[in-house]
C-alpha cells in the first residue's frame, strides 16, 4: 500500500510539474497581447516617457480578455473590461493617501470584483488584472494633480488594445467562423457572496500585512495571494503555490541575469515584448512555466526604473520574500474559501440573518 501511494505521489507530481496541456489556442494571441503591451511601452521610449508608457501598457493588457465569438461580442466584452481597468485604477490611485484605508477599499473592491465576475461565470483570467490594476494603484504614491494623466494613460492603453482588437477580428472573422458561447449566470447567491467576501478578506489583510511588515512595494502580496487562490478547488490552489513559489523561484534567477545586463530602456522594453509573448504561450499549457517568465516581466512592468539601478541581489531577495509570503497567505485563504464545512456554516448563518432582519 505505501508504494502504491508513493507511485501515485510520484505520478501526480510529474503531472503537474512537468506536463504540458494541450490547447488549440492560436499563436496569433501571443503576439497580439506582445504588441498591446509592447507598442505602449516603445512610443513611451521614444517620447523619453517611458513611465507613461508602462501605464499605458498596463491598459494593454486587457486585450487578454478577448473571447473568440462573434465581432459585436467581442467588442462589447472588450470595452467592458477597458471600463473596468479604468474604473479599478481611478479607485485604486484615490485611496492610496493611507495604508489601512487602501487595505479596507482593496477587500471591499475583491468582494465586489470576484461576485460580478463569478455571478458570470466569467472565463479566465477572470477577476486577476482588475484587481492587479486596483493593488499596483493603491501602492502608487498619492498625488493628487497626476491622478488625472495616469488615468487617462491607462485608458488610452485600453483604447489601443480594443483597436487592435477590433482589425484582428476582422481579419479573423473572414477566415474563421466565430464560435457560440453563451453567457452563464451562476444563482447560488449565498455561496458566491460567502467565496467573494473570504477572498476580500485575505487579499485585503494580506496588503496590511505587507505595510506592516513595512515591505517596500507591497502590493508584491496581494497579487501573489490572489494568483494562488484563483485555484478551483483546494487540491488546485496548493498545485498553485506550488508552482507559484518553484516558478517565481527560477524566475528571479531570470530576473537577476537579465538586471545584471545594466539593460538600457529599450533593452527593458524589448524584454517585455518578448516575455509576454513567451508567457501567452505558456500560460494554457503550463502554470509554472509560465510563472517562472511572468516574474521577470511583472517585476520590469512595476519596477523598471528601479530594475536599471538597483543592486539585483536585492531586488530579487525583496521580490522573492513578497511573493512568498502572498502566496503562503493564499494558500491558506484557499484553503478556507474550499472548506466545505465552514461554507456551509457562513452560508446558514448569512440565510438566518437575512430572515431575520426581513421578518423586522
Amino acid at each position: 500500500m505505501p508504494s502504491e501511494n508513493n507511485d501515485r505521489i510520484a505520478k501526480e507530481l510529474k503531472f503537474y510539474l512537468f506536463e504540458l496541456r494541450k490547447t488549440e489556442r492560436l499563436w496569433h494571441i501571443p503576439v497580439l497581447a506582445s504588441l498591446c503591451v509592447g507598442v505602449p511601452l516603445l512610443i513611451g521610449y521614444y517620447f523619453d516617457r517611458l513611465n507613461y508608457g508602462i501605464l499605458a501598457s498596463t491598459g494593454g493588457l486587457v486585450i487578454l480578455y478577448l473571447p473568440t465569438t462573434t465581432l459585436a461580442n467581442r467588442m462589447i466584452t472588450l470595452l467592458a473590461c477597458s471600463f473596468g481597468f479604468i474604473f479599478s485604477y481611478a479607485i485604486g490611485i484615490s485611496f492610496s493617501f493611507n495604508p489601512v484605508v487602501s487595505a479596507v477599499v482593496l477587500g471591499i473592491y475583491t468582494l465586489f470584483v470576484h461576485w460580478v465576475t463569478k455571478y458570470f461565470a466569467m472565463k479566465p483570467p477572470g477577476n486577476f488584472f482588475f484587481i492587479m490594476l486596483f493593488c499596483v494603484a493603491i501602492a502608487s504614491p498619492f498625488n493628487l494633480a497626476s491622478i488625472p494623466t495616469r488615468i487617462g494613460l491607462t485608458a488610452m492603453g485600453t483604447m489601443f488594445s480594443v483597436l487592435l482588437a477590433l482589425f484582428y477580428s476582422l481579419l479573423m472573422l473572414q477566415r474563421r467562423a466565430p464560435i457560440s458561447e453563451l453567457i452563464y449566470v451562476k444563482k447560488n447567491t449565498y455561496a458566491n457572496f460567502v467565496e467573494s467576501a473570504l477572498i476580500g478578506l485575505f487579499i485585503g489583510g494580506s496588503f496590511l500585512v505587507g505595510h506592516l511588515l513595512k515591505l517596500e512595494n507591497p502590493y508584491w502580496v496581494p497579487i501573489s495571494c490572489l494568483a494562488v487562490m484563483q485555484g478551483a478547488n483546494a487540491r488546485h490552489i496548493w498545485q498553485r503555490s506550488l508552482h507559484r513559489v518553484l516558478g517565481t523561484f527560477i524566475g528571479l534567477g531570470v530576473t537577476w541575469v537579465l538586471v545584471s545586463q545594466n539593460l538600457t530602456p529599450l533593452g527593458i522594453c524589448i524584454s517585455i515584448l518578448v516575455l509576454q509573448f513567451v508567457i501567452e504561450m505558456l500560460v494554457v499549457r503550463h502554470y509554472g512555466l509560465a510563472v517562472v517568465f511572468i516574474t521577470p516581466i511583472t517585476i520590469f512592468l512595476a519596477e523598471a526604473a528601479s530594475a536599471m539601478s538597483s543592486d539585483p541581489n536585492v531586488l530579487v531577495y525583496s521580490r522573492f520574500l513578497d511573493i512568498v509570503l502572498g502566496s503562503l497567505i493564499g494558500a491558506v485563504g484557499g484553503w478556507i474559501v474550499h472548506h466545505h464545512q465552514l461554507r456551509y456554516i457562513a452560508e446558514r448563518q448569512i440565510r438566518k440573518t437575512r430572515i431575520a432582519i426581513l421578518r423586522r
